[in-house]
């Protein structure tokens, strides 16, 4: 995960790393400046729209903008991010959860669930020794030489339903969201 620095800002701005304190008043203020405008780039749920729909809108867009900017997932669960951007897009979670028969314990409950599950998720993907699902198949491939086969059987055959074409990060986020989602269903009050 790359860190946002106010050297590594200045020089990505053009300026000298110093000269950002002349317009902010420290090095929080940049990073919630930073938080604010990476939390700008996501989709918030509309009031009054399909809670399922929203959520999953939410998590889609979240997950897209997060593996860019994934040195934010650290500063949003801080607690410091107390941005008009930030409560912008949580208020409109629970805004969203809230009318859908959610009661405001498991509103809380399904906001954690959905973002400790995002986060996760991109955490892992970033992390991977490659970048898409295409290397995790060729990857795959090449670990399922007949030693592996003999030796760890089923480690080998998950290998080689990847390579199959039966995985991808967009496939595993999706199915893992959707028993989420289904989960929650059970808990509102229609």
């Amino acid at each position: 995960m790359k860190a946002v620095t106010p050297v590594s800002l200045g020089a990505e701005l053009g300026f000298e790393a110093m000269s950002l304190y002349k317009h902010v008043a420290g090095k929080e203020q940049i990073l919630e400046g930073t938080l604010e405008l990476v939390l700008s780039q996501i989709d918030i749920p509309e009031e009054g729209a399909d809670w399922r729909e929203a959520m999953r809108r939410r998590a889609f867009s979240a997950r897209k903008v997060l593996i860019r900017h994934s040195w934010a997932i650290g500063l949003l669960e801080s607690g410091t991010s107390t941005g008009p951007t930030a409560l912008r897009y949580m208020d409109a979670i629970l805004g969203n959860l809230l009318p859908a028969g959610f009661s405001m314990e498991h509103a809380a409950h399904a906001f954690w669930l959905l973002d400790c599950y995002l986060y996760g998720q991109v955490i892992q993907e970033v992390s991977m020794p490659f970048d898409s699902s295409e290397e995790t198949v060729d990857t795959a491939a090449s670990n399922t030489e007949q030693s592996m086969t003999n030796e760890f059987p089923n480690l080998a055959a998950m290998y080689e339903h990847a390579s199959t074409g039966g995985y991808s990060f967009d496939g595993e986020f999706e199915f893992g969201l959707d028993l989420i989602l289904e989960g929650l269903e059970r808990r509102r009050s229609p």
